[in-house]
């Protein structure tokens, strides 16, 4: 299993260390997407995104293509922020890892 990184506790489904490790940086982006100064015409679209996607994850085993999805919506929301692409990248990393699901649908 992965090792955890960060401040991604140790829970979710049945232990599974992919859950944890995707609700811990979905939660840092959060913060940093809140503490974000100026506008983002987007902010609340990525904002609701991340809470799907936090939700997603916290009710059982994600559908691959769905977190997939949430990833396209959020980065399109706040991609062009340099500041973001680090939290942004570990939310993407985080689903990657789910990509192995037998029969990842």
């Amino acid at each position: 299993m992965e090792q955890l990184q960060g401040d991604a506790p140790v829970t979710g489904v049945d232990g599974d260390p992919r859950v944890a490790e995707l609700r811990g940086a979905v939660a840092r982006l959060r913060r940093q997407l809140a503490a974000l100064p100026g506008e983002l015409p987007d902010r609340a679209a990525a904002d609701e995104e991340l809470a799907a996607l936090d939700a997603m994850v916290s009710h059982g085993l994600p559908e691959v293509p769905r977190l997939r999805r949430s990833l396209l919506l959020i980065a399109g929301a706040v991609g062009s922020v340099s500041a973001l692409s680090p939290a942004l990248g570990e939310v993407r990393a985080g689903i990657d890892r789910f990509g192995s699901l037998p029969g990842g649908r």
